[in-house]
């Protein structure tokens, strides 16, 4: 079964994929562009499935699978390509989420993110947070930033990750790369333990918990730049989530120290684009001193209209902004913009008498020779060669 796996998982990467799906009593399943297709019409066993991940992950592993219902582990299939899965249960039995990571960590410019996205490689200190939906880019986008760290100064960085995904190269930089599980118990006891290290840069792999989110405003007033994730649709709903997860009697507390360390937020959501491949819509908020007030006196629901207001000073967009961009440079089209913005109404007055900025559909590369070997694809077969 693993070297059925391992055929799949190459098919995955032969076909610019990015997820590979696995679950008992169904057909294995592959995402490529955003859109979910069946590859061929092997049914997979539950039995089959339980061997599987028997054979993938450690003894210690499995008994956790069990106890938990859940596991994350990262599989590496070769030299170029690493997964961060995840194995669960559900009613049929085990399924599991195969997410490709690159090996090469790409730029900025190479994921056509936004430039200012560059200066967060350069502040010295304070607290930045990545968020989106799950798939939206968010650990891409911190290893572009952290990557670009490494090549420009000299610092140590370390990453508390679950598991970790992309792998740094010590350039300028010293970094120690650290995964739960195997190398620390939990993110609220080794965060700790990290300002004791010597540490310029924390990246935290997810703002979990309140200990967690302490720890890291802690560090980031004591001089530290720390970043890390959050599971949110933007600026605004990241603020208030952060407050919103603790007790009423702290969230002044919590609040006065955001307004103090939160250098900026960064939210990502993929659209797809002309071409039929995705990029990152993205909004990006910065600390000025109008933000800063407006989160220390809860006026969060002012905070898009400043991140709009701050664009051409601090480089500052809201994700209506940046869909524009997009529509006006030809890269995404009106109706996809308009399917993903915030305020799609505002958004059309603002279209209005640009076009559509479409242009003619791309193509992707399918499989080599050597892949169409490892695999026979049936005649049903759903992925577009």
């Amino acid at each position: 079964m693993r070297a059925k796996l391992n055929v799949y998982l190459k098919t995955l990467v032969a076909n610019k994929g990015s997820d590979l799906h696995l679950k008992a009593n169904s057909h294995v399943r592959v995402r490529i562009h955003g859109v979910l297709k069946k590859l061929g019409n092997e049914f997979i066993e539950p039995a089959a499935m339980v061997e599987l991940i028997r054979q993938i992950t450690t003894a210690d592993q499995f008994v956790e699978l069990q106890e938990n219902k859940a596991l994350d582990f990262a599989y590496i299939l070769d030299e170029a390509s690493r997964f961060r899965v995840n194995v669960f249960y559900q009613m049929e039995g085990l399924s599991a989420v195969f997410r490709l990571i690159p090996s090469k960590i790409p730029t900025v410019d190479e994921l056509r993110l936004p430039q200012v996205i560059k200066k967060f490689a350069d502040i010295p200190r304070g607290l930045v947070l990545v968020t989106g939906v799950t798939g939206s880019g968010k650990s891409t986008t911190l290893a572009a930033i952290l990557n670009r760290v490494n090549h420009s100064y000299n610092k140590h960085i370390i990453t508390l990750e679950d598991p970790i995904e992309f792998v740094y190269k010590d350039e300028k930089c010293l970094i120690n790369q650290r995964s739960l599980g195997n190398d620390f118990n939990s993110f609220h006891e080794a965060l700790p333990a990290a300002l004791r290290e010597d540490p310029d840069i924390i990246l935290v792999g997810e703002m979990r918990d309140t200990e967690t989110i302490d720890m890291a405003l802690h560090a980031a007033n004591t001089g530290h730049l720390v970043f890390s994730t959050l599971h949110t649709l933007d600026a605004k709903e990241t603020i208030d989530r952060v407050i919103g997860m603790f007790p009423e009697g702290e969230q002044n507390r919590v609040r006065q120290s955001l307004a103090s360390v939160l250098y900026g937020v960064i939210s990502q959501r993929l659209v797809r684009t002309v071409d039929n491949a995705r990029i990152a819509a993205v909004e990006v908020m910065i600390r000025t001193a109008r933000i800063s007030e407006l989160i220390a006196e809860g006026r969060d629901f002012e905070i898009p209209d400043a991140i709009a207001e701050g664009k051409d000073i601090y480089g500052s967009q809201t994700f209506d902004q940046h869909l524009f961009e997009l529509v006006q440079e030809g890269i995404i089209s009106e109706e996809i913009a308009l399917e993903n913005a915030t305020s799609p109404s505002d958004l059309k007055l603002r279209l209005e008498g640009i076009g559509s900025g479409s242009v003619a559909g791309g193509s992707r590369k399918g499989l080599s020779a050597a892949e169409l070997d490892a695999y026979t694809f049936k005649d049903d077969e759903e992925v577009e060669l």
